[in-house]
């Protein structure tokens, strides 16, 4: 641990003890099932792409604090893509500790539009993870994906993953995602979507819905962007009444009140931050008007 991440640490372990969370008092994370197997999966996971590529700089144990608290709260969904094995491998040896490698599900990406390079993607990636089935295999942004969804089927089958699903992070891929989705049996979609990217409410993810897939958010704050966007505005006052105590949960329970949802992916190597997200699980979620109010207010910013 370096001189800023271990200042942190501290840091952090002193806030959490003068001002604990509610989500103590809570209990573990709420889950929702996978529709195509019953399968319970927690509401809020971990999006490591940032975390990863921090590696190099920081080392690992920022990001072991979060996949810990994560896991003691009931958490398991880490999404991740391949990078560099210079990156990939110390995040493994992470993935790999003794009380987490059992705990965790494990969504992981093909990126490459490439048909050999997606082979020796996944092929590293089970080799660095210990030879595991995935619990879910993807094709990230689309890329390839004709190239490489015979493989990732094939992989199903033959019990390489348990699941199989495509991920969108940007508008332009909606199109090619609702054709996809409109013709294939996934598992899985992971789109992006929050408080300010809205319009996967209004085809992909009623679409999911009636389709039965299970449904990952990525960008719940448009990596980083959104907390630019609120920068200077107080919280509203009846954001109170559903428990809402900063803008991070405005954006999370605004998302877990859509009934399509299964799992947030978020991004923090702040083990502060991530039971903050963890927190916007518990108690009441916005209604419909409350919803509408929300994304008004957002805009009117």
């Amino acid at each position: 641990m370096n001189r800023r991440n271990f200042l942190g640490w501290l840091s952090g372990l002193g806030m959490l003890a003068s001002h604990p969370l509610r989500v103590f008092a809570q209990g573990r994370l709420p889950t929702r099932p996978i529709p195509v197997s019953g399968e319970a999966l927690p509401v809020i996971g971990f999006g490591s792409s940032k975390a990863v590529m921090q590696i190099p700089e920081d080392g690992t144990e920022s990001l072991a604090a979060v996949l810990r608290t994560l896991v003691r709260y009931g958490g398991s969904v880490v999404d991740t893509t391949p990078r560099r094995e210079e990156i990939e491998a110390p995040f493994a040896e992470v993935l790999r500790a003794p009380d987490l490698v059992d705990e965790l599900f494990m969504a992981m990406k093909i990126n490459t539009t490439d048909e050999q390079v997606g082979l020796q993607q996944v092929q590293q990636s089970r080799r660095l993870l210990g030879e595991r089935t995935f619990d879910l295999m993807q094709v990230m942004s689309l890329r390839g994906l004709h190239a490489h969804w015979p493989h990732v089927r094939e992989m199903k089958e033959t019990g390489g993953t348990r699941y199989v699903g495509v991920t969108v992070s940007n508008y332009e891929d909606y199109e090619a995602m609702e054709a996809f989705m409109s013709s294939e049996p996934l598992d899985f979609v992971q789109v992006n979507y929050s408080v300010v990217e809205t319009l996967a409410e209004e085809r992909l993810l009623p679409l999911a819905q009636d389709r039965g897939f299970a449904v990952m958010i990525n960008g719940p704050f448009m990596g980083g962007d959104y907390f630019g966007h609120v920068r200077g505005h107080e919280l509203p006052h009846w954001a109170a009444e559903f428990d809402c105590t900063s803008w991070a949960q405005f954006s999370l329970k605004y998302i877990l009140a859509n009934p399509a949802i299964t799992c947030i992916l978020t991004e923090t190597v702040n083990p502060q931050h991530l039971q903050e997200n963890i927190e916007s699980a518990f108690g009441p979620l916005p209604d419909e008007p409350t919803r509408r109010r929300m994304r008004e207010l957002i805009r009117s910013m």
